[in-house]
């Protein structure tokens, strides 16, 4: 049996509950606008995607959300003027509010209203971001195996060379000793280092559990407001309906801790403001490259500040080892961080402008037949 669909003028007979309904179970955001430009409607994802309400985008023009300058009204345009769907792959679009993002787009024309198109927008970063997360576990083992070689083959002769440096500092001349207290802080520093990036050369085994990230969150929140975050005024947006993670609780203290002291010390001495927020995303699965395995990360932590900004020439390389962008520091920070979250099985991903920068952890839940079992105990 086919079923028609009667049309009263050119609306189409469906209920506008019934429509909405359809939109709002798409995962990529829709806008639909009209023959001027102006947003007739969107779906929920729309909401998430520009961070505004229903009632705040519709009647808004995509301009007032978007660069006038940017690509995707001339793929609006030319849909229009052809009167056919077009699709552009690998579109940047760029704005502080929803970051830098690079989007496949698909504009197709509404055959009963005429001007009119829906634009569904399909984020590709979910799929470099697993890309990128390789990139992160590739320099996160190079540092390990760093590390590991450091750890036997360059302290061993650097405590010799402290030793003899001990020695001469008692018989040398006294102008010579300042060069031998050199050798020795010299030697000392090297040690230093190569300590700090022992911690990459770790094998201990994860033993993940269910961990309330919230306390976690609250844990790194209080250390932060009683020394290097006390100018800083934060911000807790957070889902209390959030299940546990999966992890271990002390090595995520240490990823949100480096996290939020690098927003500190980003933030203006006066006005600096750090919003650390948490969210469930559903039905968002990450396929493995070179796999047939998906990776489920319902669980969003987030940490945002009102900083100057990443320079953009970092961004591709921000988890690498020895990237920084402090005078003083060893850039070894965020690529503990990023082995960390590999360590979890999670996801790592930033987006930054002047005024904006937000990092994304994306983790495991904990299997509802562990939560079971846990609760059975």
């Amino acid at each position: 049996m086919t079923r028609k669909l009667a049309y009263v003028g050119k609306a189409p007979s469906v209920p506008p509950l019934e429509a909405s309904a359809i939109l709002n179970a798409l995962v990529s955001p829709v806008v639909v606008l009209d023959e001027e430009g102006f947003i007739a409607q969107v779906n929920g994802a729309a909401e998430d995607f520009f961070e505004l309400s229903t009632a705040h985008l519709v009647g808004f023009e995509l301009k007032d959300l978007l660069p006038g300058d940017s690509p995707l009204f001339s793929v609006i345009e030319h849909a229009r003027q052809t009167d056919a769907p077009l699709v552009e792959y690998g579109m940047v679009l760029d704005n502080p509010r929803i970051g830098h993002r690079i989007m496949d787009i698909q504009v197709s024309p509404l055959p009963e209203r005429r001007g009119w198109v829906a634009v569904a927008l399909h984020e590709q970063s979910i799929a470099v971001k697993m890309g990128h997360q390789l990139s992160h576990r590739n320099s996160a083992r190079s540092v390990s195996a760093m590390a590991a070689i450091m750890a036997h083959e360059v302290k061993n002769p650097l405590s010799g060379i402290r030793g003899a440096a001990q020695l001469l500092e008692q018989y040398c001349a006294p102008d010579d000793r300042v060069l031998a207290q050199l050798i020795r802080d010299e030697a000392d520093r090297i040690c230093a280092l190569v300590d700090r990036m022992e911690i990459f050369s770790e094998q201990l085994p994860l033993e993940p559990g269910a961990v309330n990230i919230h306390s976690v969150l609250e844990h790194v929140r209080r250390i932060a407001a009683a020394g290097f975050g006390s100018h800083v005024r934060f911000v807790e947006n957070y889902d209390p309906s959030l299940p546990p993670v999966l992890g271990n609780r002390d090595q995520l203290i240490q990823v949100f801790l480096n996290l939020v002291k690098n927003a500190a010390e980003a933030v203006p001495p006066d006005g600096g403001e750090i919003v650390l927020g948490t969210a469930f995303q559903h039905g968002v699965r990450l396929a493995v490259p070179g796999s047939e395995s998906r990776v489920h990360l319902p669980l969003m932590i987030t940490v945002q500040d009102n900083g100057g900004g990443i320079p953009k020439d970092l961004h591709e390389h921000l988890f690498d080892p020895f990237v920084t962008t402090k005078s003083t520091g060893t850039g070894l920070g965020l690529a503990l961080v990023a082995k960390i979250v590999g360590d979890h099985g999670g996801v790592i991903e930033f987006d930054s402008q002047p005024r904006r920068t937000i990092f994304r952890v994306m983790l495991p839940m904990v299997p509802q037949e562990q939560m079971r079992e846990e609760d059975a105990e």
